[in-house]
């Protein structure tokens, strides 16, 4: 009788963010699938609870993001997680009324033009008659239509930033009242320094394609509304989802997915060093001797990926300590309904940099999600920082909100004071995907390669966002499982 013996492999995770639990969480299903090798995985958080920024706060029956309050469905990592851990049924759409953002103009709320989308607008009437743009600056973007292609250099390079490729297609005063505070609210970047290339290769690809963005969008809306209206689209959720108890219930859930032993919590790694002789990690955990492991996935921003990495490849440290990033913080606000004079018709407002505004967006949650605030009450979420504003960020707790609530007042009408109010600072949490940034992804990939067993995961290297940073997880644990075998 012949017994197989499974090859034991230790894998440690640095980093219990939704990127390391996603990479866990695949090793742990990998590891099961396969009958040769015994998978023993490790993830090691500095932090007493895992989640990195996704975490819902619960406050006299107000539920508070001060993290991310939903992902995007068009991209199906998130989905297809919620699946496998038994999250369907708690997946919520964004509410069926006041499916509408506002933009800030000269301390007014003006609606953003239906059918726009972040730099050009996809229906001719609702952009004609927006009070956003003045006469000349619709004139300057409706010349866009007749616009050539822009000529690529010798050298091949199709990058720009997103101030250059906005200020070329469309004008100046397009990239000041509508792309940079849209594109703002998503990456909290400074427009001059934004790689197109990197964040919305899709409009490089509808100029180099159809030539007109303006084109592009109206072909694109039509032929959606003839898919939709022969019923080939089939089901469809809404552009924003989250969870009924908030987001941090995918990672509490995730979490409590994995086995006994696998997360450790108040665990500081101080650093790595890699054996290459016998081609093993050793990590260096504070107040305890080093854990031998086989492969390392670092699920931490890339500066501190880097310094961790820095004696085992200098270079790739380099380049890691090269990414930079950005602050942010949120507050939360919780009101009763009737002490805010506005109607709250929309999910919320973003604000230009040119307004010289202390909040930078602001998210009407309550509106936004049902379930956010007891009724009769209401549920705002400013956003302060941001590559334009550090500044901001460095105030004081006290200050920052005193600025934001001066603000909201000017904006809303809002005079009496909040229920309370909850701030979240998040220092250095939004990596700048600046120009260059996938030729600098690029030798980063070289160089972890060349490792054999390391993986590099998180939202500095191929998207921001949730979904981004489950599929790197995901494919990091393909990649560790490829290796060891």
């Amino acid at each position: 009788m012949q017994s197989e013996v499974k090859k034991s492999r230790r894998v440690v995770i640095i980093g219990g963010g939704i990127s390391g639990l996603a990479a866990a969480h695949r090793l742990i299903e990998r590891g099961a699938e396969d009958s040769a090798m015994a998978l023993e995985v490790l993830l090691l958080e500095r932090l007493s609870q895992v989640g990195g920024t996704i975490r819902t706060r619960k406050r006299d029956g107000f539920l508070l993001e001060t993290g991310p309050d939903s992902f995007i469905s068009e991209k199906p990592e998130v989905l297809e997680l919620a699946r496998r851990i038994g999250l369907v049924e708690r997946l919520i759409q964004t509410n069926s009324e006041h499916r509408r953002s506002f933009i800030v103009r000269a301390g007014r709320l003006l609606p953003v033009p239906e059918g726009f989308q972040l730099l050009a607008p996809s229906r001719l009437w609702p952009f004609v008659t927006s009070g956003i743009f003045s006469w000349q600056g619709k004139a300057r973007m409706a010349l866009e239509l007749f616009l050539p292609r822009r000529a690529v250099g010798g050298n091949g390079s199709s990058d720009e930033s997103l101030a250059e490729f906005v200020r070329r297609r469309f004008g100046r005063e397009a990239l000041e009242r509508m792309a940079q505070p849209m594109v703002g609210g998503i990456y909290t970047a400074d427009p001059e320094k934004l790689s197109l290339k990197a964040t919305m290769p899709r409009f490089l690809e509808m100029e180099r394609k159809h030539r007109s963005l303006i084109w592009a969008m109206w072909n694109n809306r039509r032929k959606l509304t003839r898919e939709e209206s022969r019923g080939t689209s089939g089901a469809r959720y809404s552009l924003f989802l989250s969870f009924d108890e908030g987001m941090q219930l995918l990672s509490d859930t995730l979490a409590a997915r994995l086995p006994a032993g696998v997360i450790r919590l108040n665990t500081h790694v101080e650093a790595i060093r890699f054996d290459k002789e016998k081609r093993e990690w050793h990590v260096k955990v504070a107040g305890e001797e080093e854990i031998r492991a086989d492969a390392v996935c670092v699920a931490l921003p890339a500066y501190a990926a880097g310094a961790l990495l820095s004696e085992v490849d200098s270079q790739l440290a380099s380049e890691l300590e090269a990414i930079p990033y950005a602050s942010t913080a949120t507050i939360n606000f919780g009101w009763r309904r009737a002490d805010i004079p506005h109607p709250l018709d929309g999910f919320g407002f973003v604000v230009p940099f040119a307004e010289r505004r202390t909040v930078l967006a602001c998210t009407f949650t309550s509106v936004k999600f049902k379930g956010r605030a007891p009724e009769g009450h209401a549920v705002l979420r400013a956003f302060v920082g941001g590559a334009l504003q550090p500044e901001m960020f460095a105030l004081d707790e006290e200050e920052m909100t005193r600025r934001v609530l001066e603000d909201l007042r000017a904006l809303l009408g809002i005079e009496k004071p909040p229920l309370f109010s909850v701030v979240e600072k998040w220092p250095r949490s939004m990596a700048q995907y600046m120009i260059g940034h996938l030729e600098r992804v690029a030798r980063i990939k070289q160089r972890v390669y060349a490792l054999g067993t390391l993986q590099l995961i998180g939202n500095a290297y191929h998207g921001a966002g949730i979904p981004d940073c489950i599929r790197s997880g995901s494919r990091a644990a393909d990649e560790i499982i490829k290796a060891l075998r």
